[in-house]
């Protein structure tokens, strides 16, 4: 069992920056960050091999999302910039051993961290 929490979500204002945490009780070989905005399925915004680094993010988010792998523990965080009013979503961690865009895929889910964009 892996037990994911998210912090650093809350309210910022377009063109402002955020950085989501989430925090791992274990190692596992793929996290995610996925999100979804009301009425709407839930996303990926970007994915990292936690043994090579590796990362992969959404053409939406591409260039001014960045998620990365703590080496230290067992933690990751999404770091956004130039958010848009069309990034307010609530945003869940996931983690799993496939590197896949679907959720379906990942096993371990945080309960999720609102942002909302606001001009």
């Amino acid at each position: 069992q892996v037990v994911l929490v998210e912090t650093g979500g809350g309210p910022v204002q377009v063109g402002g920056s955020l950085t989501l945490s989430c925090a791992a009780s274990t190692r596992t070989l793929v996290m995610a960050w996925f999100r979804q905005a009301p009425g709407l399925g839930r996303e990926i915004v970007a994915r990292v091999a936690r043994n090579t680094g590796i990362t992969d993010h959404a053409d939406s988010v591409k260039g001014r999302f960045t998620v990365s792998r703590i080496n230290t523990d067992h933690s990751f965080v999404l770091q956004m910039t130039s958010v848009k009013p069309e990034d307010t979503a609530v945003y869940y961690c996931a983690a799993g051993s496939r590197w896949s865009t679907s959720w379906a895929d990942y096993p371990y889910w945080g309960r999720g961290t609102q942002v909302t964009v606001s001009s």
